[in-house]
């Protein structure tokens, strides 16, 4: 059972209240950034206070609100009066105060808009300092705050104004309070009330509209209810049992994400966006992308990325750390480990992926079109944030699924904006072994054509159709342009899908 102390009054009024004095102090992400500098500032996500620590040793307002919301030390009275409002905040319930020392009941950090808004992150305390990386708390009702998946879901979440959007597994609130800003109604679900109440704190905390808040699992609070946007951070964890509400999902093995996935096709407006983040198995003996093929709804057309793959040992140990079960009796450890290898044997699990699952709902023009699958490995390098690169792989979809060889070639193209060439073989070599097309921006992606692709692209500039372009090259290399312009669709289209061309 949870045995997490009370949680700060949501009086909007008091909210407000301590809000206007942690800006008064410049309590913001740049503060903080130009408080403690980039080194302790980093140091301080991984768990490490130490350069915090040395950066506020100052009396100023700044450093007191440091040491009080993000170091959870215990400091004089007559200091943290002049910080802040003092009485007010004690009788709201955000601090504790013996008439010596004041204390913090939660953890509040300042985090930065898309638009350079100051927002504030509440969460519990020691539960945002490092976020899920190492909290080290057996309480199994606990609520994280800002971690590095929080913030990835943000990233590559679609930004557009939308009627409802739904947070399902809202956590500590961080993308109720993202798609406030573009949403006309926000609902956020948990299967912990603890959440919902910290969630509402985030909002007030931030200025934000509030959200309609709901307790349950999965989308048996919402009924019948269909939205323009979905997202979620589940307690996406494979393990033998579900011990942290934070982390783990309860169902057997990839089960809850598979039944997430499932389950937001029928709850999505046509057009709408479902973005996830997931954990899935490599079983023995299955091809890991037919596995999440066969979760992707009908009706919707899917993009998932696996991002990364860790061997049962790997996983298994970076979760028990996650628990702090390390620095347990060796005994119960092992014991832990072991129960964790039993599972994956059971399943014939020999690896655990992580990635981004996007579901588009079909729209009417659409429906009776074949779905999109696309499923890809890319553990490279990404530039976040990525929702308009998202927003735009589903567009460019569209267009090709649009148009046929010979509509293809009618088309005109441009050459995606941070797209460079790069040429691969042995110093002095006449050609090169191959060509190789990289981006710059979104994705990054890197992918090898031949001279005729190289040299198209080049080219593509939306002046001249595709077909115009082919028979010019043609004639500089003395094919038939007739058989060019039959061989070369196959590699327009794998440039459009990749974002290297854009139909112009």
């Amino acid at each position: 059972m949870s045995t997490t102390k009370p949680l700060p009054s949501t009086d909007r009024a008091g909210a407000a209240q301590l809000r206007a004095a942690l800006l008064a102090a410049d309590f913001t992400a740049d503060g903080l950034l130009e408080l403690l500098g980039a080194p302790a500032y980093a140091a301080l996500a991984r768990s490490e206070t130490v350069p915090a620590v040395r950066a506020t040793r100052g009396d100023g307002a700044l450093e007191t609100l440091v040491r009080l919301f993000l170091l959870q030390d215990a400091l004089p009275h007559d200091r943290v009066a002049k910080a802040l409002p003092l009485e007010q905040a004690v009788a709201q319930g955000w601090l504790t105060d013996d008439g010596t020392q004041v204390r913090a009941t939660v953890d509040v950090r300042p985090y930065g808009g898309p638009d350079g808004e100051d927002w504030f992150i509440v969460s519990d305390l020691g539960c945002a300092v490092g976020g899920a990386g190492g909290i080290g708390s057996k309480d199994e009702g606990v609520v994280l705050g800002v971690g590095g998946a929080s913030t990835t879901l943000a990233g590559i979440t679609v930004r557009r104004p939308v009627d409802s959007a739904l947070d399902l597994g809202t956590g500590s609130g961080i993308q109720a309070l993202h798609a406030a800003q573009h949403a006309t109604r926000v609902t956020a679900t948990d299967l912990n009330p603890r959440a919902l109440r910290i969630t509402a704190l985030t909002l007030a905390l931030s200025d934000a509209p509030e959200a309609d808040l709901r307790e349950g699992s999965l989308f048996a609070p919402v009924a019948d209810g269909t939205y323009d946007l979905i997202v979620s951070n589940p307690p996406f964890v494979i393990s033998p049992g579900a011990r942290l509400t934070y982390r783990d999902g309860g169902m057997g093995g990839d089960d809850l994400c598979r039944t997430l996935v499932q389950e937001a096709g029928e709850r999505l407006n046509e057009g709408g966006y479902a973005q996830f983040l997931a954990n899935w198995q490599h079983v023995e003996g299955e091809d890991w992308t037919e596995r999440l093929r066969s979760w992707v709804p009908r009706g919707c057309d899917a993009w998932i990325v696996q991002r990364e793959v860790q061997d049962i040992t790997q996983y298994a140990e970076l979760w028990l750390r996650d628990a702090g079960d390390h620095r347990a009796d060796p005994a119960a450890y092992a014991a832990r480990y072991d129960a964790w290898l039993d599972e994956f044997e059971a399943r014939k699990t020999k690896a655990v992926g992580f990635g981004w699952i996007t579901l588009r709902k079909h729209g009417e023009n659409a429906a009776a079109a074949e779905p999109s699958i696309t499923v890809e490995e890319w553990p490279h390098p990404v530039e976040q944030p990525l929702g308009e690169v998202v927003a735009a792989h589903f567009a460019r979809l569209d267009h090709l699924r649009a148009h046929d060889d010979a509509a293809l070639l009618a088309g005109h193209f441009r050459l995606a904006e941070g797209v460079v060439q790069e040429q691969v073989g042995l110093p002095g070599a006449e050609d090169p072994e191959h060509v190789v097309l990289r981006q710059h921006r979104g994705m990054r992606r890197a992918t090898k054509v031949d001279t005729i692709g190289a040299g198209f692209a080049g080219v593509c500039d939306g002046s001249m159709s595709a077909g115009r372009i082919l028979d010019a090259i043609a004639q500089l290399v003395g094919e038939d342009p007739v058989l060019l312009r039959d061989r070369t669709p196959a590699q327009i289209r794998m440039l459009v899908e990749q974002g290297f061309l854009e139909p112009a």
